[in-house]
């Protein structure tokens, strides 16, 4: 279920542009969100979660076979365009008081299930980000870590068909960073993903598709393989997603 982004722009109040007539579709499957700091890739998710609204243009979230689909600027539509589209910002908190499957419980209500409906489905929703040992622990006493897949747990919980996690690795250890990219690898199958990022790694092994954003434009979108194939010749494996990143980026060495 592709959301569409077409000619958005959108502005803080009394601040610059940070997008400008923006076109950008993203697909089914999981897709990486790069680009430096202020690049405006969490005013992009921002945008496409439906948190803040663009300036001018219009996100929508396809219909079958290509549909009118939900559009964010109605009214109308924003209830059930939140129930598909799920959103994780930087920070994940727990709620105070309540306890694990409880706060995974509070989202899907939150998203308009009914009380029972929302417990039933976030016993699922944590067996499926292996939180299901934590589910009577307090929100609270949870690792950064725990704390990410609760989050996914939240959206998943209500069924959202596309996942946006803004920078889910910052703050984490290497261990929690590669456990949590194993997680989006094992549940690509359930939905779909847009993973905000300004690290490179192991983007052959998760991720179809790349998007580089800087300075609020698109340098790049397209396949993994399409993206590696920027690198310079010579550079080891190791270092292709690097040195493509370094030469689409302005001002980056």
């Amino acid at each position: 279920m592709p959301v569409e982004i077409r000619d958005c722009s959108f502005r803080y109040r009394r601040g610059v542009e940070v997008l400008s007539g923006l076109n950008l579709r993203f697909g089914a499957g999981c897709t990486v969100l790069l680009g430096p700091n202020g690049a405006g890739k969490s005013t992009l998710l921002g945008l496409v979660s439906s948190v803040l609204r663009p300036t001018s243009g219009q996100v929508r979230l396809e219909g079958p076979g290509g549909s009118a689909g939900l559009d964010t600027g109605r009214a109308k539509d924003l209830k059930e365009y939140r129930r598909r589209v799920g959103w994780l910002p930087q920070q994940v908190r727990p709620v105070p008081g309540l306890r694990v499957r409880e706060q995974a419980a509070y989202a899907g209500w939150l998203k308009g299930l009914s009380r029972r409906e929302a417990w039933e489905k976030s016993s699922r929703a944590l067996e499926q980000v292996g939180l299901s040992p934590l589910a009577d622990r307090r929100s609270s006493e949870l690792s950064g870590g725990q704390l990410r897949r609760l989050g996914i747990a939240q959206t998943l919980v209500h069924g959202a068909r596309l996942v946006l996690l803004d920078e889910p690795t910052a703050g984490l250890d290497p261990v929690q960073r590669g456990v949590l990219r194993e997680l989006i690898a094992e549940l690509r199958h359930l939905t779909s993903f847009v993973v905000s990022t300004h690290q490179t790694e192991d983007l052959a092994e998760v991720y179809d598709e790349v998007v580089l954003l800087d300075r609020g434009e698109i340098r790049h979108q397209g396949p993994v393989d399409s993206f590696l194939a920027l690198a310079p010749p010579g550079v080891t494996a190791e270092r292709r997603a690097e040195s493509a990143y370094a030469g689409l980026v302005v001002g980056e060495v």
